[in-house]
């Protein structure tokens, strides 16, 4: 098992990171020429692209967004129990909605750009808690 477990080491050491506000998220039935997509998600209905909005416009779909994506930087376990709960829990409070990619070293926060500067105040504010 890598990454760390500790929920209070976690939440002190997440540093969130805003890394852009022009993500998208787009459905397709396979990835497009052209697009390297942060994450893609297979489902039923569809290829979900995370991808930045101009090219998913570009090719021809209609994303939605945009999204900001914030990326907390510590070394988080799959094992681990609780950071999910605790920042969708802190964002819910502030009334702002959270779609959550965990990737095998960090977990991806994306948020409609317009809140990012309120999400990283409370992410701010978990961390420092």
């Amino acid at each position: 098992m890598t990454g760390e477990t500790d929920l209070a080491v976690l939440l002190r050491s997440m540093q969130p990171d805003l890394r852009g506000k022009d993500w998208g998220f787009a459905v397709a039935h396979a990835v497009p020429e052209g697009i390297l997509p942060f994450a893609t998600v297979a489902e039923d209905e569809g290829l979900t692209l995370v991808a930045p909005m101009a090219a998913l416009q570009s090719a021809g779909l209609a994303p939605e967004g945009p999204m900001a994506r914030i990326s907390l930087t510590v070394h988080s376990s799959l094992q681990a129990v609780g950071l999910t709960a605790a920042f969708a829990t802190a964002l819910g409070q502030a009334g702002i909605s959270a779609n959550v990619i965990a990737g095998f070293h960090h977990d991806h926060i994306f948020v409609a750009a317009a809140d990012a500067d309120r999400a990283m105040t409370v992410l701010r504010a978990l961390s420092n808690a």
